[in-house]
């Protein structure tokens, strides 16, 4: 209650002031504090709206979230999609070598359908007992959730690290077709 308070305005019951093409500055000052908690909280209801639809599989038809004409939705809709449960998964390596090389050779084995290679990382990490810090290059990685297990195995057969990082991520959702090109560029299993 106290919230809404913050909000009402001046009722038009008050008497105008005496030059009513000028605003008071107090008045002024008030609607200009105002305007931002009022847009705040259109946003927030908004992100709220859009966060329970999501998650609860209805499809959002917003027109003004729509991408092309296409509504947002989640991947539990995509139960009868062409699509298979896809990850993105982070590696690093030590230099610009390692990374085409290993890039290659995950790609060759259709152990996923895209890796993104991002130069000029500098990682800070606990080793030895001490922290260290390298340059290194991220290994962004599209493939199936299927394949996690033969894409670790793989880069710790083909890795120069004793322990190489493999971190997966869920994709939620995304580009349907873009999706089924993960499916379709990538081994069965």
């Amino acid at each position: 209650m106290a919230l809404l308070s913050l909000l009402r305005f001046p009722s038009a019951s008050a008497s105008p002031p005496p030059y009513s093409h000028r605003r008071n500055t107090a008045t002024t000052a008030l609607l200009r504090r105002r305007a931002p908690l009022v847009g705040a909280l259109w946003v927030l209801s908004l992100g709220t709206f859009t966060t329970l639809a999501c998650r609860t599989g209805c499809s959002l038809s917003l027109p003004f979230l729509r991408s092309r004409g296409r509504t947002l939705h989640s991947t539990a809709m995509a139960s009868a999609s062409t699509t298979v449960p896809s990850i993105v998964v982070y590696v690093t390596v030590p230099n610009k070598e390692a990374g085409k090389k290993l890039s290659e050779s995950i790609i060759k084995e259709r152990l996923a359908a895209c890796v993104n290679r991002v130069p000029g990382i500098e990682s800070v990490y606990w080793w030895d007992g001490k922290v260290q810090s390298d340059a290194e290059e991220l290994l962004i990685i599209k493939t199936r959730e299927s394949l996690l297990n033969a894409l670790t195995e793989h880069v710790k057969a083909n890795h120069e690290y004793d322990l190489p990082e493999v971190i997966a991520l869920p994709i939620k959702g995304g580009n349907e077709k873009y999706l089924e090109w993960i499916k379709n560029s990538t081994r069965d299993e």
